[in-house]
């Protein structure tokens, strides 16, 4: 019964890509997405304490969907400031981004529809495009000229899927340029604002005044901010739509109102915490001087250093949690053969010493 499990299972371990559950490593962090170190901050975890002793039902379950008895009032004033904070007429709150692009993907493209999505969008929205009734094309990573062309081609409305800065090369997207065609051609573009948004203030949409021009934006909440859950900017007849079609959530719980809580306190932290955000860009300009070649931005905060090979980047990475550096290495298939790389992830709260340390002992090992 479970022998094609295993025959699959004992093909990753063959490869050495098995993936296995382990305890949180001990060492210096390059690997999380907790950019600007609020998940670690002892300050806001005290004002999140104070505001649960003070609240204790905070804690609570929420005992169903948002449509039964989980659509609470923090929920509700949650979502009323982010919309108000962030310029857009409405937002809709998820338990995860991944929620939140599976309820956008699935529910608003038809049959007759097609869906653009960059070729290295997440794979939440790959997921979605497969619950959803409508075809999915890819267009060239990062080339609005690629994108043109398959929009002059289609018929329907098109629904166009990028980030605004990839999670996996680490490089930004050209997003006034796509915002741009896409209007040209009255396409709906939906841009994943997950890893830009608390590390460039509030997302590429906000900073280049796209709001009225982009269909819809995701802003997550378990990276920068260090909380958890998603929002989905739109209009309001694109959130009363969701409320009503989107599967993903209509049928799941909501989540505890610590969740939302934490995700509206994240914003008044943020608003006093301007110097961590220079601070992480300064670390980034120090990694970038020490000469690795990477295809990442700049500005990135995620920085990808190619090794084309599973085994050579395996042993990069145990080499450096050897040496008490925590990385992650991503090996194919989930990038292309050849593509595997050591994804390094900067913050706000390591030293120039870590650094320049981290970056030798690669130089050293490749």
């Amino acid at each position: 019964m479970f022998d094609s499990f295993q025959t699959a299972l004992d093909k990753r371990k063959e490869a050495g890509t098995l993936r296995t559950l382990k305890p949180k490593s001990e060492g210096v962090d390059f690997y999380s997405n907790d950019y600007l170190g609020f998940a670690r901050s002892k300050e806001l975890q005290n004002i999140l304490l104070e505001k649960i002793t003070d609240n204790p039902q905070l804690l609570s379950g929420s005992t169903g969907s948002r449509l039964i008895s989980g659509n609470s009032f923090m929920v509700t004033e949650t979502e009323n400031f982010i919309a108000e904070d962030h310029k857009s007429h409405s937002a809709l709150l998820f338990s995860s981004g991944y929620n939140a692009n599976l309820a956008l993907f699935s529910a608003l493209p038809n049959r007759h529809d097609m869906i653009i999505v960059d070729e290295k969008i997440h794979r939440s929205v790959h997921d979605a495009c497969k619950m959803s009734l409508s075809k999915k094309l890819k267009f060239k990573h990062n080339d609005p000229e690629d994108l043109e062309q398959i929009l002059k081609k289609q018929k329907g409305n098109s629904y166009i899927a990028i980030e605004s800065l990839y999670s996996m090369d680490g490089d930004l997207a050209p997003v006034q340029e796509i915002a741009q065609i896409a209007e040209k051609y009255k396409a709906r573009l939906i841009v994943d604002e997950a890893h830009a948004f608390g590390v460039f203030g509030y997302g590429f949409v906000e900073k280049h005044q796209l709001q009225n021009r982009v269909f819809a934006t995701v802003i997550t909440y378990g990276k920068a901010f260090g909380a958890h859950g998603a929002a989905i900017l739109c209009k309001n007849v694109v959130k009363s739509y969701l409320i009503n079609f989107a599967s993903p959530f209509i049928y799941t719980t909501s989540a505890q109102d610590i969740q939302w809580m934490s995700i509206r306190t994240g914003y008044d932290f943020f608003k006093t915490k301007s110097e961590l955000s220079l601070k992480l860009q300064q670390n980034i300009k120090i990694f970038r001087k020490q000469g690795l070649k990477t295809p990442s931005a700049e500005s990135s905060p995620i920085q990808a250093i190619i090794i084309p090979d599973n085994q050579k980047v395996k042993r990069l990475q145990q080499n450096l949690s050897d040496n008490g550096f925590l990385t992650y290495a991503v090996f194919s298939p989930t990038v292309k053969e050849g593509a595997e790389r050591l994804r390094i992830c900067l913050h706000s709260f390591n030293t120039e010493e870590e650094i320049i340390q981290l970056t030798k002992i690669i130089k050293e090992s490749t």
